[in-house]
């Protein structure tokens, strides 16, 4: 028992690693070299955990090796635009300028059905309201309509609007403190503390959130069990 458990810990991570250094994506964005290195991994790392008269070795080595073999991979690509267009493919014009690209469709085997879902899945009812459909290389359908068919912006339309997104920083996650955030904002503990009796609170962990924007706004959230 203590022979999967310690086996089963050790590929998780392992695992776990490949995974990071093949970025954060989803498994529909991945291209295709990745997904086919996921499955692969997932295969090897079962065996030894199934069969306990395998070497662990034996399943950790050929997952090395494919994880050396996908980072040599990435690399080669980043420096030669022909060896990438091997390995990832190119994207496809599906439609230019509200015009079916039929050909293109079928060569990449992309019916006719499953561009109208993807197409009403971002709110657009008819190809007349498009005037370029992209296939990505991770499959994903990048759509462009017409300018006369895009919600008008305030650059269009003349307005001078102050710019006022900014991106609050997290300084509170759930009653624990990020320090680094909290440096990172040019605050300190001290200040901290006087946030929170502004807010009636005692200590960090009665709150829920707190986060911090380049204005200077404060949201704070709580726990709901604190009265």
């Amino acid at each position: 028992m203590m022979t999967a458990f310690t086996r089963t810990l050790i590929l998780y991570f392992l695992i776990m690693l490949g995974l990071r250094l093949m970025g954060k994506r989803q498994i529909g964005e991945l291209e295709p070299s990745e997904l086919v290195l996921t499955m692969m991994i997932s295969d090897l790392a079962t065996v030894p955990m199934q069969d306990f008269g395998i070497p662990l070795l034996a399943g950790v080595i050929p997952i090395l090796t494919l994880l050396a073999l996908s980072m040599l991979l990435s690399q080669l690509s980043l420096y030669n635009l022909r060896f990438r267009e091997l390995t990832c493919g190119t994207p496809a014009v599906l439609i230019r300028h509200g015009e079916l690209q039929q050909k293109t469709m079928q060569k990449n085997r992309y019916t006719l059905d499953e561009l109208l879902e993807e197409l009403r899945g971002q709110g657009i009812s008819s190809v007349s309201e498009v005037k370029y459909a992209i296939l990505e290389n991770s499959g994903q359908l990048s759509v462009l309509p017409w300018t006369r068919n895009q919600p008008p912006t305030a650059a269009q339309m003349g307005l001078d609007i102050e710019d006022d997104v900014t991106l609050p920083v997290v300084l509170i996650n759930d009653g624990r403190v990020l320090q680094k955030n909290l440096t990172a904002c040019g605050k300190n503990t001290q200040w901290l503390q006087t946030i929170l009796k502004e807010h009636h609170l005692s200590k960090p962990e009665d709150v829920f959130l707190l986060t911090l924007d380049e204005q200077g706004q404060i949201v704070c959230v709580q726990k709901e069990d604190n009265p």
